[in-house]
């Protein structure tokens, strides 16, 4: 029998569907990716860690936020999102960057983050082993940033065959949309959260305990 595909495989796959436009998919989103990075109030020659960099699309931002002192680590588990995020580092030669092609679980940091930006990784933030290895590593207190897709109310019934219906091509764990949140919010204090694009999103925000 064949072994079951693991939930890490599955987005894998799905992001060697989506690589080659991510980027231009993601240009109407870059507002929101701004806003959340001002969330984490990064401050010069500071580390913050990008987790699930995807194509590297918040490199420049994190690195204008930190300075020349500060440095940005990075990492993504999908190979075909990986390697365009290092030809967009080798283009525009970043030099205090550091990013690994690995998953959330395994990713080893050369150094504890300041702050860390969750940026539509959803799978990430639905997976307790992986949330564990990255606050493990993280400094006490470090600054927290979330952005992500959720269901609407209950109430609003079919409606959340839609919210389905968008997270699926991206994510693995895409019925996991009642509170997308729940396990990364223990782990955090002074946490808050407030509900975006309708009510089919969600930004949030806190320090690590």
């Amino acid at each position: 029998m064949e072994a079951p595909v693991t939930p890490n495989e599955r987005s894998i796959a799905l992001y060697r569907r989506h690589a080659a436009g991510y980027d231009a998919s993601a240009e109407r989103t870059m507002a929101l990716r701004r806003r959340v990075i001002g969330l984490l109030a990064l401050q010069p020659g500071e580390v913050v860690l990008d987790v699930g960099a995807g194509t590297g699309l918040s490199y420049e931002l994190l690195r204008q936020a930190v300075g020349p002192s500060g440095r940005v680590l990075a990492f993504e588990q999908s190979p075909d999102m990986f390697a365009r995020a290092a030809e967009r580092a080798a283009t525009q030669g970043f030099g205090n960057l550091w990013h690994a092609c690995t998953s959330a679980e395994a990713v080893v940091l050369p150094e504890p983050p300041d702050a860390m930006l969750f940026n539509y990784v959803h799978d990430i933030t639905r997976t307790p082993e992986a949330l564990a290895n990255l606050v493990r590593q993280a400094r006490p207190g470090a600054r927290i940033a979330v952005c992500g897709m959720k269901f609407f109310p209950w109430w609003t019934g079919p409606l959340n065959l839609l919210a389905w219906a968008k997270n699926r091509p991206y994510n693995a764990r895409a019925a996991e949309l009642w509170r997308p949140w729940s396990l990364l919010e223990p782990l955090c204090a002074e946490w808050r959260r407030e509900g975006i694009h309708g009510g089919m999103g969600y930004v949030a925000w806190g320090r690590l305990k």
